[in-house]
């Protein structure tokens, strides 16, 4: 950091930040929507080199219930702040998954980066995840699981973020999983 970024408020700070940071490429893909975003890590790999030449401090707390992505400048103290509610969802795997979209999405919308919403369906079905609909057995949704997990093209993971099994299910797809 130099003599002359000092002087600049948070707001400054960031303004130069904006007009550095460019377009955050996306070069993570979702399977099941056929879709790019840009990764959390990545996101933040691009965009840390420049919070520190300002002497801005990124933090992203989970607090009372929010997800939040926090700006902080080490000079002043002074800071700006988006969040977004956690919601209620028991199952962790999937509320790691809306925890990683809301990091990615508070953190943009902070800085105002330039991004479409490509993988906004995936979010909206993780905040849904109680009304996933149930993989059956026989169906084309069942099939096509199948055949994908078989091919070694999605995981068991991936599976279960998008549908509800029962135990039976479950076992099956798992066995799959381990080469059974």
């Amino acid at each position: 950091m130099n003599d002359t970024t000092i002087d600049k408020s948070i707001y400054d700070k960031l303004f130069m930040i904006q007009t550095e940071v460019g377009k955050v490429a996306k070069e993570s893909t979702n399977p099941f929507y056929n879709s790019k975003y840009f990764d959390i890590n990545k996101l933040i790999e691009h965009i840390h080199p420049l919070l520190h030449k300002y002497g801005l401090l990124l933090m992203q707390p989970i607090e009372d219930g929010q997800v939040k992505s926090i700006i902080i400048d080490i000079d002043t103290e002074d800071q700006v702040a988006s969040s977004l509610n956690v919601p209620e969802i028991d199952d962790p795997q999937a509320i790691g998954k809306v925890i990683t979209y809301y990091r990615r999405y508070t953190l943009a919308s902070l800085l105002a980066l330039q991004a479409e919403d490509d993988d906004g369906n995936a979010g909206h079905v993780a905040v849904k995840q109680q009304q996933k609909p149930w993989l059956n057995e026989g169906t084309k949704e069942w099939l096509n699981a199948e055949n994908k997990m078989k091919a070694g093209d999605i995981t068991m993971r991936e599976i279960t973020q998008h549908y509800r099994l029962n135990k039976q299910a479950r076992a099956y797809f798992e066995s799959i999983a381990i080469g059974g």
